[in-house]
C-alpha cells in the first residue's frame, strides 16, 4: 500500500533538486515547477491522502490535467533537465523528436505527468543515448504549444539548439 500523495511528493522533489546541478552551458537554466502555475502546484502539494493497493491506475485529478500553462514561460530561452521519451528515431536509431519528463518513467508508469510537465521536443541533427535512464540537457526557446499523441500530451515545446548528456 502507498500514499498517492507521498509519491507526488517524492516526484516535485526531485523535478526541482534535478537543475540544481553545475553544467558548462551559460545558458539560463529553466526548473519544471516553473511551468506549472500556481493553483496546479497547489492542488498537487494539498492533494488528500489517497490509498492504492494495485487494484487499477492512479491518476491525477481532471483539473491537473488540463494542462494549464504559465505564460511567462513562452519565448524563454534556456536550458532544462530531463528523460526522454522517443517518438521519432532515424533508422540508426538517432532521436529526432522526443516528449522530455522530469523524472525516469514518466509516460511509461501510471500515472503520467501533468501536461505542462511534459516538453514537446524537436532535435533536427538527432542523437543518441546509451539508455533511456540517462538524463540529457536541453538547449532552447519554450513554447506554448499543446502536443498530443497516444503516449502523452505536452503543454509546451521546444526546437533544441542542442542536446547533451546530463554531468554532475
Amino acid at each position: 500500500m502507498r500514499s498517492f500523495s507521498l509519491v507526488f511528493t517524492f516526484i516535485l522533489v526531485i523535478a526541482s533538486a534535478v537543475p540544481g546541478v553545475a553544467h558548462a552551458s551559460d545558458a539560463e537554466e529553466i526548473d519544471w515547477l516553473d511551468l506549472m502555475p500556481e493553483e496546479d502546484l497547489y492542488l498537487l502539494e494539498n492533494m488528500p491522502e489517497v490509498d492504492h493497493q494495485g487494484d487499477g491506475p492512479v491518476t491525477l485529478p481532471d483539473e491537473i490535467m488540463t494542462g494549464r500553462v504559465v505564460p511567462e514561460m513562452g519565448g524563454r530561452t534556456g536550458r532544462i533537465p530531463g528523460f526522454v521519451v522517443p517518438l521519432k528515431t532515424t533508422d540508426d536509431m538517432r532521436i529526432l523528436e522526443f516528449f522530455l519528463v522530469p523524472y525516469y518513467g514518466a509516460c511509461i508508469h501510471v500515472p503520467p505527468p501533468p501536461p505542462n510537465q511534459i516538453i514537446h521536443v524537436k532535435y533536427n541533427k538527432g542523437f543518441k543515448i546509451e539508455a533511456l535512464y540517462d538524463p540529457v540537457w536541453i538547449e532552447g526557446t519554450l513554447e506554448i504549444h499543446r502536443t498530443e499523441n497516444d503516449i502523452a500530451s505536452s503543454s509546451y515545446s521546444i526546437v533544441a539548439a542542442d542536446v547533451t548528456p546530463y554531468e554532475e
